[in-house]
């Protein structure tokens, strides 16, 4: 900083000074007389002038350290940009620059460092934050990619072996793989939407069954493939959702039902009413999952002992429909016994309660 710079920013200080000193000498003008008046106006004013410009002169170099370090640590430290033909700013101190920074010398300077540090902390939480948010969504289409490619695969194979099959068979060999494909597609596609959920919901009075009956008739195939019986009769509710994103929270808990659960099994789906919420229970006789996976089962990418044996198993069906029951103000539980089945349950707090559960 210039001591030009230091005068203009101390421009109120000055303009204080000369009406104070013309106030003073008009005073004196008017209640002195003679010669002597003016002597004594002279020597005050000079007087003052010579305090006040040391006053000046003596806090521009007693901050000129802490402006010049400050200066020096917001220079370009890079080489040009020879693409831009501008020198970009660049960090020379990276993680630790904030303690880099010069004392402060005043209050008001503390103040301000103190505000650099915590900008400077939340700016790196964000940044690990982003960091993280980026490395799983790298893992994410990676593993999509990978699982994608599968059916393909198997869709080729059936192709090229083709030969001595019946029209119908390889259709529905076909129609399986698509079926996988499409699974695939739509569990990316609500992925790419769950941070843009809040532009994409409408609440409805949605009836559990018809949501439960849509769903058992997009699995149907895999239904009576495996013998399984679906069981409703004890679907009487309605609750305030959004159809398609619940749909998609229900498609994805049966889809993992019908994987666990071996032929000729059952999924029971039932709803309840209390004080507090309505329930939607989907109950399967499936393998059930070990206790040590139980708590985990929601989480990123989790697949666990049983998903280790299946290779379908992604780990992001029930994350997606843990995540999704969360934005539309519901939750999702799970109990589960290891070789007797699973039961996942979907809580639709009521109104009076919400902000309790939230």
């Amino acid at each position: 900083m210039s001591f030009l710079s230091y005068l203009q920013d101390k421009r109120y200080f000055l303009l204080m000074y000369a009406v104070t000193m013309m106030f003073v000498s008009l005073i004196m003008l008017v209640s002195m007389k003679g010669h002597g008046a003016l002597n004594n106006l002279a020597y005050m004013n000079g007087g003052c002038f010579l305090f006040a410009a040391g006053y000046l002169v003596w806090g521009y170099f007693y901050r000129k350290s802490f402006y010049q370090e400050l200066q020096a640590f917001l220079q370009p430290k890079s080489e040009g940009d020879p693409v831009r033909g501008k020198t970009p700013w660049v960090n020379p101190y990276q993680d630790w620059a904030i303690e880099a920074l010069p004392a402060p010398q005043n209050a008001e300077q503390e103040l301000y460092l103190e505000l650099l540090r915590q900008l400077a902390i939340e700016q790196t939480k964000e940044k690990q934050l982003l960091h993280a948010d980026l490395k799983n969504h790298q893992d994410f289409i990676l593993s999509w990619i990978h699982d994608v490619k599968l059916p393909i695969a198997a869709s080729q194979l059936i192709m090229q072996n083709r030969a001595g099959k019946t029209a119908e068979y390889l259709v529905d060999k076909l129609e399986d793989e698509l079926s996988k494909i499409d699974s695939y597609v739509e569990q990316a596609l609500y992925y790419s939407r769950i941070d843009a959920f809040s532009r994409d919901y409408f609440i409805t009075e949605v009836p559990l069954l018809a949501i439960v009956k849509e769903t058992v008739k997009k699995s149907a195939k895999v239904f009576i493939a495996k013998r399984i019986r679906p069981d409703m009769e004890g679907l009487t509710h309605s609750v305030n959702s959004d159809s398609k994103w619940l749909g998609y929270i229900v498609n994805q808990i049966v889809a993992n039902a019908l994987t666990y659960t071996e032929n000729g099994g059952s999924i029971t789906f039932r709803s309840e009413d209390t004080a507090t919420e309505k329930r939607l229970i989907i109950a399967d006789t499936g393998i059930g999952i070990v206790a040590g996976d139980l708590p985990r089962v929601f989480d990123k990418g989790f697949t666990g002992v049983n998903g280790r044996t299946n290779n379908r198993s992604t780990g992001m069906g029930l994350y997606l429909a843990k995540q999704l029951a969360i934005k539309l103000g519901h939750d999702l539980s799970i109990t589960s016994t290891e070789g007797e089945g699973t039961a996942v349950t979907v809580h639709f707090m009521k109104v009076r309660h919400y902000n309790d559960f939230r």
